[in-house]
C-alpha cells in the first residue's frame, strides 16, 4: 500500500468522525485542532523559509475583529467583512515587510520589528474600547435564533459538524499551499536568499519581491483563520486573537510539532491545544500566566534536544531504523 493510498484512507476516516456522534466537546476539540493547524501551517510557510515572525497574532487580530466590528456595527456580512479584512492584512502586511526587506532587516531584528506590530494593533484594538470592547472583547451579533439553526449570510452554524467540516477543508487547502510552495521556485529562492542576500541577487532572484510575496501569503491565510475563529467561538478579546501572547503560541507550536514537515504545524497544534486543556484541568485560571510561562520553558527545551520537533524527530527514527533493517 502506498503512502498516498494510507493518506486518503485517514483522511477518509477523520472526515466520518461527526457521522459516528462523538459529542460536542470532543467534537469542538477536534474543530479547535483543525483552525490552530491551518493557522499554525500558514504561519510555517513564511517561517520555515528563514523568515521568523512574530508579528502574526496582528494579522489573526485583524482578521477577527474587522468581521466582528463591520457585522456588529453596520450589518454587513461577514463574507464581505473577510474580504476587507484581507486588504487590510495585505496593506499592513506591504508596509512592513517592504521597507524591512528593501533596507535587508533580517534574523533578530526583523522578528522584533514584527513583534512590535502584533503589539500595537493589540494596543489599538484595546483603545477603541467604545467599538471593540477593550481588553473585555466583543461578541457579534446573533443571527440564529429558536428554529433558526444556520445562518449562511452571517456564517453562523450551531451544529458543531458544519464546522468541523469547514475547518477541515480550510486546513487541507493549508497543506496544498504548503506543498505547493515547497515545490515552487520560491522555496530554493527563499532558501538560497536566507543563505547569503548578495548572492541570491547577483544570480537573477528578485530577493525582495520573493520575500514579500511569501510573507503577504503567509499573513492573508492567518487573517482567514482570525476570521474563523471569531466567527466559531462568537466571541474574541485582543489576548487571544492579538498580541505577543498568541503571536508566541504560533511559533512554539510550530517548533513543537515539526518546521520542515507538512504535518507537523498541526502536529504542534494538537500538542498544544492538550497542553492547554490539560493545564487547564489541573490548575485552573486561577494562575494567571503559568501557561505562557510553560510554552516558554517547553520551547526552550524543543529548541536544545528536539530542533525538528515531534513530527520531525518520530520521522528520524523511523528512518533511522528502517535503514538498520
Amino acid at each position: 500500500m502506498t503512502m498516498r493510498s494510507i493518506s486518503l484512507i485517514l483522511l477518509a476516516a477523520l472526515a466520518a468522525v461527526p457521522l459516528f456522534g462523538p459529542g460536542n466537546y470532543p467534537l469542538h476539540l477536534m474543530v479547535m485542532g483543525l483552525l490552530w493547524g491551518f493557522i499554525y501551517t500558514s504561519w510555517s510557510i513564511m517561517g520555515r523559509l528563514g523568515m521568523v515572525s512574530f508579528g502574526h497574532g496582528a494579522f489573526l487580530g485583524i482578521g477577527a475583529y474587522t468581521v466582528v466590528l463591520l457585522w456588529n456595527l453596520w450589518g454587513i456580512s461577514p463574507w464581505i467583512g473577510a474580504l476587507v479584512a484581507l486588504v487590510i492584512t495585505v496593506v499592513v502586511a506591504v508596509m512592513i515587510g517592504y521597507p524591512c526587506f528593501r533596507f535587508k532587516i533580517v534574523g533578530h531584528y526583523f522578528a522584533l520589528t514584527t513583534l512590535a506590530l502584533s503589539e500595537v494593533v493589540r494596543l489599538i484594538i484595546v483603545g477603541l474600547r467604545e467599538q471593540t470592547g477593550g481588553s473585555l472583547g466583543i461578541t457579534p451579533k446573533s443571527a440564529l435564533s429558536d428554529g433558526v439553526t444556520a445562518s449562511v449570510g452571517a456564517l453562523q452554524f450551531s451544529s458543531k459538524a458544519v464546522w468541523f467540516y469547514l475547518m477541515l477543508g480550510c486546513w487541507l487547502f493549508a497543506l496544498y499551499v504548503w506543498h505547493r510552495v515547497d515545490r515552487s521556485m520560491s522555496r530554493m529562492a527563499l532558501e538560497a536568499i536566507s543563505e547569503d542576500e548578495d548572492a541570491a541577487a547577483s544570480v537573477g532572484i528578485n530577493v525582495n519581491r520573493t520575500k514579500l510575496s511569501i510573507t503577504v501569503l503567509s499573513a492573508v491565510m492567518t487573517c482567514l483563520g482570525g476570521v474563523l475563529y471569531a466567527q466559531y467561538q462568537q466571541y474574541v478579546n485582543p489576548e487571544t486573537v492579538s498580541g505577543i501572547g498568541i503571536s508566541l503560541q504560533m511559533v512554539f507550536g510550530v517548533i513543537a510539532g515539526g518546521m520542515f514537515v507538512m504535518l507537523g504545524p498541526t502536529v504542534g497544534a494538537v500538542f498544544l491545544m492538550l497542553l492547554s486543556e490539560g493545564l487547564r484541568v489541573l490548575i485552573g485560571n486561577e494562575v494567571l500566566g503559568v501557561d505562557i510561562t510553560i510554552y516558554g520553558l517547553l520551547l526552550i527545551l524543543f529548541i536544545i534536544y528536539m530542533p525538528k520537533g515531534i513530527l520531525g524527530t518520530a520521522l528520524d527514527r523511523v528512518q533511522a531504523g528502517g535503514a538498520k533493517r
